[in-house]
């Protein structure tokens, strides 16, 4: 900032060395994964370290009615670490540090700013895992996986990130900092606060640590398949079946054909549909691994699929990784991240194939299959805001037929300020009143994420 106002000044005094002001430094901050961007600088970002720090930004923010947002290494796809114009930033990448694994508990103590897989690389030491994973683990960071109640591969077996959380310290908007859960396996004492906050997109207070559950590590065989499915609708119907049975999936990921062949042009992994609509992947792990994969490679025959194979696990799982990123190689990817009731699986891609014949526009789809959460996206010319238009009514229809079909608008990457439009659309007045008065209590001033989530 070229003018230093005083009460600038005093974020600056009381947080020496923390607080970022400058046009180029602070100019990062304006962008997230997303394609969400707003005019205009914020009058700051503090590069907290400690959880104190929060707090005294938040008691600054608060006392001078200062939009904040939050952020960890900027990952999120919904726009909810966007800068605010003349807001203020909190940024806790630098709070990365694991305090401490707990074998004998199955626990692991972390700052927020721990990348994600570096819980898990660091649970394996022992024998174990932090089971949570979405796509972007090698750089999203565990507080935004709290914020947004992330998902990933593995949630089809071990749930998400909610499941997955013993208790956290959060900063509330007054600066107070409140500390809930605990280290044992049941506690009935007061409100679930830790379930309230996984999930809440920073609009209730800013996580600073958590403690998180571990699990053991998976051991035996572990066999990868992949299967070929003439339509996206018996992709479906295959994924419906499988979930049916009392076989449970390491992981069950679906892409289209459009996705497959988005990977090999930017991150060539040798994978293919062989000219098939769509791509099943799925991975079991243990000493029945070999069983489950044939009669999972029998359903799939059942539902239509024309192959059916072992392959190497590493390359299929990590195409599946780069799907979002290679599509965004594309173009401007206006993207969704919608849930359906499994059931309702093969209905739902038929609704987007037939979506995408009536608007005319290609719509690339690869979903966590096992639990029902799909990422279609529109791949725009950045330079053509007419498309970008399109593309965001497009997948407005999507969100609409996801929630006609008993699904959500959202099933990991949270609402941000890209889908805070559509919020009536699946909660009603009374529930969404109800909402808000949680807000309202623990943010009066409305200074957190204001028009993100809720």
């Amino acid at each position: 900032m070229s003018t230093r106002t005083p009460f600038l000044e005093e974020l600056l005094v009381a947080l020496p060395g923390r607080v970022l002001t400058a046009p180029e430094d602070v100019g990062a901050y304006c962008t997230d994964s997303s394609r969400a961007s707003l005019d205009g600088l914020p009058l700051a970002v503090v590069t907290a370290r400690s959880t104190d720090d929060v707090a005294t930004a938040l008691r600054w923010a608060n006392r001078h009615r200062v939009k904040v947002s939050v952020r960890g290494s900027g990952t999120g796809l919904t726009g909810g670490a966007v800068a605010y114009p003349d807001g203020l930033v909190v940024s806790l990448a630098a709070m990365d540090r694991i305090l401490g694994i707990d074998p004998a508990n199955r626990l692991a103590d972390v700052q927020a700013g721990v990348v994600t897989a570096e819980i898990d690389r660091a649970a394996a030491a022992y024998g174990l895992m932090y089971a949570p994973d979405p796509a972007s683990h090698r750089e999203s960071t565990i507080g935004g996986n709290i914020a947004t109640n992330a998902g990933g591969l593995r949630c089809v077996k071990y749930g998400v990130t909610a499941d997955s959380v013993a208790g956290l310290e959060v900063v509330l908007a007054s600066g107070d900092v409140v500390r809930t859960g605990g280290r044992t396996r049941k506690d009935v004492v007061g409100y679930d606060l830790t379930r309230l906050f996984v999930g809440s997109e920073g609009t209730l207070g800013v996580v600073t640590a958590a403690t998180v559950r571990l699990v053991p590590r998976p051991t035996g065989d572990t066999v990868t398949f992949r299967a070929v499915f003439p339509t996206l609708a018996s992709a479906g119907e295959a994924v419906t079946a499988i979930m049916a049975t009392t076989a449970v999936p390491e992981v069950m990921e679906l892409m289209d054909r459009p996705s497959v062949d988005a990977v090999e042009r930017h991150h060539p992994t040798g994978l293919s549909t062989d000219g098939a609509a769509a791509v099943l992947v799925g991975q079991f792990i243990g000493p029945s691994a070999r069983v489950q994969s044939a009669d999972v490679a029998r359903l799939c025959r059942d539902a239509g699929a024309t192959g059916v194979d072992e392959a190497d696990g590493d390359i299929l799982l990590e195409a599946r990784r780069v799907t979002g990123r290679a599509l965004s190689a594309e173009g401007l990817r206006v993207s969704s991240d919608v849930a359906v009731p499994i059931a309702r699986l093969a209905e739902m891609f038929g609704v987007i194939e037939q979506i995408s014949r009536e608007e005319r526009v290609g719509i690339p789809t690869f979903a966590h299959a096992g639990d029902g959460n799909l990422h279609p996206s529109v791949i725009v010319d950045p330079a053509d805001p007419v498309a970008r238009e399109h593309g965001e009514r497009v997948l407005d229809r999507v969100s609409d037929a996801a929630l006609a079909l008993g699904g959500t608008l959202s099933g990991e990457h949270g609402i941000g300020s890209l889908k805070h439009h559509a919020l009536s659309k699946q909660l009603d007045p009374p529930t969404l009143a109800a909402h808000r008065l949680v807000r309202d209590a623990f943010d009066p001033n409305h200074i957190l994420s204001p028009g993100r989530g809720i």
